[in-house]
């Protein structure tokens, strides 16, 4: 994060500060809980795609981004490492293979540990040539056959539903350069939707979409809303991402009760970011203003339970 953006929070935290007359150092950690925004009290990262899910039989990860590292950092720290086999088993789904959902993996840790399990999913044909392509002496000290856990790639087939660590997982083909995939993951009577790097062109405006069916009623869809609908639509047409106010629409549309912006602009700041989000809530009014729909923007460490 830039020197200048720190600067800025900092001075606005001293500033809102001032404003309360005989504020006192016990009372600081409610200050900043209860008086700052997200903004100034917080980050919403820049890690590359990663997210955890949890719930089931084994650790189940989506993408490989340089979240992945803080990822396994966690893991260690956590002494997770020397329990169970379970415990030491990663189930890793590739939405697809551009470098920034690939590019964590080398720097996480379980990879390096003797009696750890990855399994490495996609549906991609060159999963694993990509990720051994990374790793190679010119780019990275060491390769993949030298990691010490036992990395296993599988190629699933579009659409058809797998029982994988508990869940049932179903991927489905989107519009990207190269292609990418969402999952959904079923637990009970639970439903989450991972869809980043997906562009949602004019066909989305159908009824016959076939997205619609596959988010429909979803707890929870972490959509790629990289883009202001009119970057989507203009300068950036083509590039395989999407906007927030398409992900309004759709999630409406369908019945989904959590949309949680994904993929967030790189050049954007925290402050714009914020503003990102507050004029998707507001467009959400103007779209449906009976609608329930909670909406949220991803950020490093956010936890949801459903």
């Amino acid at each position: 994060m830039p020197t200048e953006i720190i600067r800025e929070k900092i001075r606005f935290a001293i500033a809102e500060s001032l404003k309360i007359p005989g504020l006192t150092e016990d009372d600081l950690d409610e200050f900043i809980d209860t008086k700052l925004p997200f903004a100034i009290r917080g980050s919403y990262g820049s890690n590359t795609s990663c997210i955890e899910i949890k719930g089931g039989t084994h650790r189940v990860i989506c993408d490989a981004g340089t979240g992945i590292r803080d990822m396994g950092n966690v893991y260690m720290r956590s002494g997770a490492i020397g329990g169970s086999a379970d415990d030491k088993t990663f189930h890793i789904f590739m939405s697809h293979l551009h470098w920034d959902h690939t590019q964590g993996f080398p720097f996480f840790v379980p990879a390096y540990i003797p009696g750890v399990k990855i399994f490495v999913y996609g549906v991609h044909k060159d999963i694993e040539q990509a990720f051994r392509n990374q790793q190679i002496p010119v780019h990275f000290p060491v390769q993949l056959d030298e990691m010490n856990a036992d990395i296993r790639f599988i190629q699933l087939d579009n659409k058809k539903t797998y029982e994988i660590a508990g869940f049932e997982v179903t991927p489905m083909k989107q519009n990207h350069p190269g292609d990418s995939y969402s999952y959904k993951f079923r637990k009970g009577a639970k439903t989450f939707i991972y869809s980043t790097d997906a562009e949602h062109k004019e066909e989305s405006d159908s009824e016959m979409y076939p997205y619609l069916e596959f988010i429909k009623g979803a707890d929870a869809l972490i959509f790629d809303a990289q883009y202001s609908l009119l970057d989507a639509i203009d300068s950036k047409l083509n590039w395989g991402h999407s906007s927030n106010l398409t992900g309004v629409e759709l999630a409406v549309k369908t019945g989904v009760k959590r949309l949680i912006l994904f993929h967030s602009e790189h050049t954007y700041s925290d402050f714009q970011i914020e503003k990102f989000l507050s004029d998707t809530r507001k467009y959400l009014n103007l779209f449906d203003e009976t609608s329930g729909l909670i909406i949220q923007t991803a950020y490093d460490g956010l936890e949801i339970e459903l």
